[in-house]
């Protein structure tokens, strides 16, 4: 079984916990990821969600995902949540290093940080965080969803040997949208995925 991820708006501070947008929670000695541009510049990912890794532990039925600690999401998605973006990544596979994620064995309230990105006059940049609350669904489901397999037929087809790590679909509350009907996939092998937490999975964006 997928595990569904259920955003809603909340007045509530989320710090340490699972949040979607917002500024991640990470440790000092994490550094906030990066993505060429042109070979050149240094472009900061959008900072998509966190995963309090004990929310999920009693869902994660097959123990692919860890239990402990908290996983990180981040992606050059700016374009398709309403931002100005220096890359356009469409449909098909996106380049290596527009997708990263992050992973930290434990959560320390005493010793993480908010990493709040803010703009040349020192204003923050980011949409408020939305909470999560998770539950159980199909492996081909649409929606956003962690493991399974993508909805999108045309991308099981092509990548047959792979789960989806983290499966992005439009959402109003979230305020995204792959152009019409599209979703985005982060694309990991079982293999792998046992080995431990992939830095870099294999994005792959479908529309219909």
């Amino acid at each position: 079984m997928a595990i569904r991820l259920a955003l809603s708006k909340t007045e509530k501070p989320l710090f340490c916990e699972s949040k979607w947008w917002g500024d991640p929670d990470m440790p000092a000695d994490m550094e906030y990821p990066m993505m060429k541009v042109d070979g050149e510049d240094d472009y900061p990912l959008t900072f998509v969600c966190q995963i309090r890794c004990e929310d999920i532990a009693e869902l994660d039925r097959e123990n692919l995902l860890p239990h402990d600690g908290m996983l990180y999401f981040f992606a050059a998605v700016d374009e398709y949540a309403g931002y100005d973006s220096p890359v356009h990544l469409g449909i098909g596979e996106w380049p290596k290093g527009s997708v990263i994620v992050k992973y930290t064995k434990s959560i320390n309230m005493e010793t993480f940080q908010s990493c709040i990105m803010v703009d040349d006059d020192d204003q923050p940049v980011t949409d408020p965080a939305l909470e999560i609350s998770f539950s159980e669904c199909g492996d081909l489901d649409d929606g956003i969803k962690l493991l399974g397999r993508p909805f999108f037929e045309e991308i099981r087809e092509q990548y047959p040997d792979r789960l989806s790590l983290l499966q992005i679909d439009g959402d109003e509350v979230a305020d995204i949208r792959f152009y019409d009907s599209g979703m985005l996939n982060l694309l990991v092998t079982e293999t792998d995925i046992k080995k431990g937490v992939p830095k870099k999975p294999l994005a792959y964006m479908h529309s219909l």
